[in-house]
């Protein structure tokens, strides 16, 4: 993939770090990209012009990395697929639209500072016959070779960002443009070979001459021998694509769910259906809530609920589960060396947070190991995918800490329940916001909304408390400092939870610290005890 290189933004190192050396002027003319403490930018700004048959998009990112961080978002709906099935040509009026919002864009990243630019390209430019001479247009302003992605690679990359954005994804992949439909298999890492259907929200308004019974007959036929499709019965299918997401955020609104964010939200399939159908069968404006879908998405919002429905027919799957992350992020997860795509993107944002935001970076990421003493002190066991949330909560204890003590419980919920990281479902954010409610606010309910209990499990909850209650106590015994809760440690002997301090840290073992002991002790139906010993 070529791209469109540039230096390390002046005032900063290429680490990120300030660059006491740089010159501060640009020249006299415009300000350098100053240093910015809670910005990750060691490899600096990577940009994607993402250009489809519906949107052409601009996506910046704070860098390239496991998690990466969009910094700016825009796209301009330019339609560039409309009228291709009849008359085999990008509209005029579109292309001028495009390359005016191009030329946008790349004033954009002039200014951010971005280091490389990766231009896409997919079913509109690779299918009209004046594709070729829009692309050349689109290379002189970028500066940056196209690539054209065929169908199968366009299915690929969109399975690839489902793999950087949900953990040990099994199931199938579909992306929805406005030309086209790519669905792929997912198991694991391994990736299967793609299929791509004429089934684009614009190109099958115009196929089926704006008739719904026409346009669900061409989705049916089209759909009927998918060998992608037969493989998923009962597995999740991976909904991709704004028009998706627009019904996905329509569902949300009318059952009046807690959490609006679209990555990781789940639908059983049955639901799915018949919602897909009532959709598809009404008169847009008449839907309930249907001010939670942009005016610009609610034309084709029938078109995308008659191919899900298909999609669903075709493959029975368990649920249906929408993914933020698509070809965009596919190309940059591609991009990455195998370490590092093998990396947890939740621990890796967790980590990426306590950087930022906490008072130790250290301290946090000691947490982990004698939290996990903790909770089997008292009883709980945990699966490996619940260490793994115990882990992440953990690095994010600290991210409050700047804010009233008053409401540190209330901002660390907020901050972590509708953080953009990845990598996590829904019952699993509930479950990491709770646990530092708990942390900041004791084992109090009155004041957490119900709703957001209600998305974790039973089984969360408990381990949600349990985990808050450890994190009182390390805070008192750490004082927020690396080095000092390693040095310390916490068991069952009998039925006594003990925590042990090193005798120089005797002076530690206060009222205050001894009642937070005996609240932990109580969840395990223990007493508490805090004794002086020489730790080995």
């Amino acid at each position: 993939m070529a791209n469109r290189s540039k230096t390390a933004p002046l005032g900063q190192s290429e680490t990120g770090l300030p660059n006491p050396e740089a010159d501060t002027s640009a020249g006299g003319t415009l300000p350098t990209h100053e240093y910015a403490p809670g910005r990750l930018n060691g490899s600096g700004p990577v940009a994607i012009i993402d250009i489809g048959s519906n949107s052409v998009r601009l996506v910046v990112y704070e860098r390239m990395s496991r998690t990466p961080m969009p910094l700016f978002n825009e796209k301009e709906l330019a339609g560039l697929g409309r009228g291709i099935a009849a008359t085999g040509r990008l509209n005029d009026q579109a292309v001028e639209a495009s390359l005016a919002a191009i030329r946008r864009f790349m004033a954009l990243c002039e200014q951010m500072h971005v280091k490389a630019v990766h231009v896409l390209a997919t079913a509109a430019a690779r299918e009209a016959s004046n594709g070729p001479d829009f692309l050349a247009q689109v290379e002189s302003i970028t500066g940056a070779d196209v690539a054209l992605l065929s169908g199968p690679e366009e299915a690929r990359l969109s399975a690839m960002g489902v793999l950087s954005g949900i953990h040990d994804p099994d199931g199938v992949a579909g992306d929805l443009g406005g030309g086209s439909l790519e669905v792929v298999d997912i198991r694991g890492r391994e990736v299967g070979i793609g299929e791509t259907f004429p089934l684009g929200g614009l190109r099958l308004e115009e196929v089926s001459e704006k008739t719904l019974k026409k346009a669900e007959k061409i989705a049916i036929d089209a759909l009927a021998n998918s060998s992608v499709l037969a493989k998923g019965e009962g597995r999740p299918f991976y909904a991709i694509g704004g028009t998706w997401r627009s019904l996905a955020r329509l569902h949300m609104r009318q059952k009046g769910y807690p959490l609006h964010i679209m990555h990781e939200y789940a639908i059983p399939a049955e639901e799915a259906l018949d919602f897909c159908r009532m959709v598809a069968r009404r008169d847009a404006e008449s839907l309930d809530s249907i001010e939670a879908v942009s005016k610009s998405r609610r034309l084709l919002l029938p078109y995308g609920a008659i191919v899900l429905e298909q999609v669903i027919r075709a493959m029975k799957p368990s649920m249906i589960i929408l993914s933020a992350l698509g070809v965009r992020e596919g190309l940059l997860y591609d991009l990455l060396d195998k370490e590092t795509q093998m990396a947890d993107p939740l621990i890796e944002a967790a980590e990426e947070l306590a950087l930022l935001r906490s008072r130790s970076p250290g301290h946090v990421r000691e947490l982990g190991p004698w939290t996990g003493q903790a909770l089997a002190a008292i009883g709980i066991e945990e699966t490996a995918e619940e260490v793994r949330l115990r882990t992440a909560a953990c690095l994010m204890a600290d991210i409050g800490w700047r804010a009233h003590p008053d409401y540190r419980g209330e901002q660390s919920l907020n901050l972590i329940a509708h953080g953009s990281f990845v990598g996590i479902d829904h019952p699993g954010r509930a479950y990491l916001a709770l646990a530092n409610y708990y942390r900041h606010e004791g084992l109090v309910d009155e004041h957490i909304s119900s709703r957001i209990r209600e998305l974790a499990t039973t089984r969360l909850l408990e381990r949600a408390r349990a985990l808050g209650a450890a994190l009182r106590v390390a805070y008192l015994v750490s004082g927020a400092m690396a080095g000092v809760i390693s040095r310390t440690r916490i068991e069952a002997r009998g039925d006594q939870l003990t925590l042990v301090l090193p005798p120089d840290r005797a002076m530690l073992a206060g009222s205050r610290l001894q009642r937070r002991v005996a609240q932990l002790a109580k969840l395990g139906a223990m007493k508490p005890a805090i004794v002086v010993e020489e730790i080995v």
